[in-house]
This record gives C-alpha cells, structure tokens and sequence, in this order.
C-alpha cells in the first residue's frame, strides 16, 4: 500500500517530463545546475591486477556511508541494424527522462553501435553532468565463449572492438566517455583481461542484477534491487525500450526507497575513486 502512494505521487510528479520524453529527445536543461565539485581531471581507475591484467571492479567499498550506483547497459549489436530499421527501438528516452526529473546519477554502459544509431540521445546523455558514458563494446559481442548465446570477439580484436566504441562515442559528440568497460553478458576470461590491458580501461561487474532484461513485472524487478542493495552497490539494469520494458517503472519505486532508507545515488566513478582511496 505504501507503494502504491508513492508511486501515485510520483507519477503526478514526473508525467510532464516523462510525456516530453516518449515523442522527443532533448537536450538536457540549461538550467541544471553544475555539481557541486569539479570532477577530477582524470577519471578515477583501479590499479592493473596481477601480471598487469585488466582491473575488475564489482562494488563499492561497505562503509557506513550509503552509497548506490545505478548503472544501465545501452545495449545492441552489431547486426541488428535491419531489425532498428523496421521499428524496433534499443533506446528508452522515457527512462532518460525520470532519472533526470528525479536527479538520479546514473552511469551509461553504451555499445558504439548504440550511439550510431542514437546519436543525439548519446550526445544528451553525454553532455549532461547527471550522467557518465561508459563502454559496452562496439558490437556487443561475447568476450569468451558460450556466453549467453551472444557471437563471440576473437581475442585478437577484443581491444580494437572496445577501441571503435569510442570512436563512436566521439563521433557522436560525447565529450568525455569513461575509462569503464563493462563485458557484454558480463563474461570475461584471463584471456579477455590480458587482451584489454593496453587499453587501460577498469573492467565494471556489478554486485546487484536487477532482473530487467525481458522482464515485464516492474514490480518484480523493484523488490529485486531493493532486497540486493547494499553500501557500495553497483546495480545492472538496462537502457533499451524492446528488450527491458519494465525498467522505468521499476525505477520509479527503487529511487525514492532506496532514498527512504538513506541511500545516496552515485556514478560509478565516485565508487572506484573511494575504492582506489581518491577523494
């Protein structure tokens, strides 16, 4: 019962940014104020790990400081052009949309083949300081084998794969993608950590599934974050209307619990720069 008043409340709150968003993109309001501190001239990273092996980092540090990062994988394929082309939309502007009525930071794991075909929403995403990019791939193809069912990268083109992605990014004007790169599936080897290394990217896992991906129940994928979440969490929810349709509403019941119960929304770089004990 207590849900449902909130979330009744909620809806009258957020509808006239939420309507904006289901029609036109747009860029984000010039009016939002700048964060309160200037973000550090180089993105915080985790140390190589062993043998100079790509970094994973999976959560925050648990301290009594209630920290949560929202994060959405903006996911498509390389192939699945033909199937954009006929209609079918990998986007989801509404949720853009309530994360920005509700002053949610979130970060952004976007493939390259995402912000090609979404250029302008890539763009607003990207040039607005609620958010942060990060990389998915270029083609959201599988690092390892068996992973999903997803094609698989050879080992020789993982780096160049993550390296066209942001390549992408730039093209479609995202002015400071993240040093981040989240696996497609989440599945990575030695081999795929040893392949990404001259990148210099951290490898971003996650410690809470929100259970989204082909989930209608938004109710059901809301009790899944909020049963998960702990201080330091990195929550995976994704960014893509067709494939994660219950997303946005499920948002709007784990924001303001979450908020309730103390909890203070982050970007990934705020978690990796405590782990990696910057300010």
């Amino acid at each position: 019962m207590i849900i449902r008043v909130r979330r009744a409340t909620l809806a009258c709150v957020l509808s006239a940014a939420v309507l904006t968003a289901c029609g036109t993109v747009q860029e984000p309001p010039a009016a939002r104020p700048a964060p309160s501190a200037p973000a550090p001239s180089r993105p915080p990273t985790l140390a190589p790990g062993p043998a100079a092996l790509t970094p994973v980092f999976r959560h925050g540090p648990r301290t009594p400081d209630k920290t949560v990062a929202l994060t959405f994988d903006a996911d498509m394929t390389a192939g699945q052009g033909p199937r954009a082309a006929a209609g079918e939309r990998f986007d989801n502007p509404r949720l853009i949309a309530t994360l920005r009525a509700l002053e949610v930071p979130a970060t952004v794991f976007m493939t390259g083949r995402w912000a090609e075909e979404y250029p302008v929403q890539a763009r607003s995403i990207g040039r607005d300081p609620l958010f942060e990019v990060a990389n998915h791939s270029y083609s959201h193809y599988a690092f390892t084998a068996d992973c999903y069912g997803l094609p698989t990268v050879s080992a020789d083109r993982m780096r160049a794969d993550v390296e066209r992605a942001y390549a992408a990014f730039r093209k479609a004007g995202v002015p400071e993608p993240m040093p981040y790169f989240r696996f497609p599936g989440g599945c990575y080897d030695r081999k795929a950590l040893k392949a990404l290394a001259p990148a210099g990217v951290t490898a971003v896992q996650w410690d809470v599934v929100g259970g989204d991906a082909f989930a209608t129940d938004a109710d059901a994928v809301a009790r899944q974050v909020l049963q998960g979440v702990r201080p330091g969490s990195v929550v995976v929810l994704h960014c893509t209307r067709s494939a994660a349709p219950a997303t946005e509403r499920a948002v709007r019941t784990v924001v303001p619990e979450l908020r309730e119960r103390g909890y203070r929304f982050v970007k990934v770089s705020e978690l990796i720069g405590a782990a990696a004990g910057r300010p």
